[in-house]
């Protein structure tokens, strides 16, 4: 998530995490000139939405249903599931600008044609979803930011939570996975709040991955160091 604060009218929104990282190669800027403007959901930041209308779900996938994964990383998983579901339209968010140049590749490579990016700060994607348009959404491996003091920080926060949850129809789907012990248990304890339920019968529904997963970068470095994944299910209530 970034800060969007220039237009008068933005709410103040403070951003912890890095927007950019190493020097991106050469091909990276090429997708991120040639590339990104067309795949915009439509008019997001403030300034150039400043009254905060609506997105226009039906133009920008075709009545489609339409999926949303927060915080895609290097998109491997975002890929994966458009390629996998060419039925389904789906928005990718994420601010870390070398991350969308590593998902704008893998968008050639891929072919896909049913995925629109917004590089940003997802709450002023929430601002202008409208109520009830997702049938599901994912939140994978976020930023754990593991000191106390910053777990106000984290995602799963009413203020993140309850958006999202306004934005997603009755009985969509949420996926959360995490290789933090602490996140699992603020996850557990938040996510109802926002009008959740969690949807596993028995401990080899957080133990064991979804049937489509494909394990991401994170995950993989998660396994390496000994840390053990989870993989929540929630449906709007």
């Amino acid at each position: 998530m970034t800060t969007s604060n220039k237009h008068p009218g933005a709410p103040w929104r403070n951003f912890y995490g890095r927007v950019k990282g190493k020097t991106l190669r050469p091909s990276q800027e090429t997708y991120l000139e040639e590339d990104l403007a067309a795949l915009s959901p439509g008019p997001v930041d403030w300034e150039v939405n400043p009254e905060r209308d609506a997105l226009d779900m039906d133009a920008m996938f075709g009545g489609k249903p339409v999926w949303l994964e927060v915080g895609f990383g290097g998109g491997e998983h975002l890929v994966h599931q458009a390629a996998s579901n060419r039925d389904v339209g789906i928005i990718g968010c994420e601010p870390y600008i070398n991350g969308v140049a590593m998902l704008l590749g893998k968008i050639r490579d891929a072919k896909v044609d049913n995925l629109k990016v917004y590089p940003g700060d997802a709450r002023n994607l929430f601002d202008v979803l409208p109520d009830g348009c997702l049938d599901r959404a994912f939140l994978l491996y976020p930023d754990p930011w593991p000191k106390k003091k910053h777990h106000r920080r984290r995602f799963v926060t009413q203020e993140h939570l309850e958006p999202l949850a306004k934005a997603m129809k009755r009985g969509a789907i949420f996926r959360v996975a995490t290789d933090i012990p602490d996140y699992v248990r603020q996850t557990m304890v938040e996510v109802p709040k926002a009008g959740f339920e969690w949807l596993a019968e028995g401990p080899a529904d957080w133990r064991e991955p979804w049937g489509d997963w494909i394990s991401t970068r994170y995950e993989q470095k998660a396994l390496r160091e000994g840390r053990t994944p989870h993989y929540m299910t929630f449906r709007r209530r």
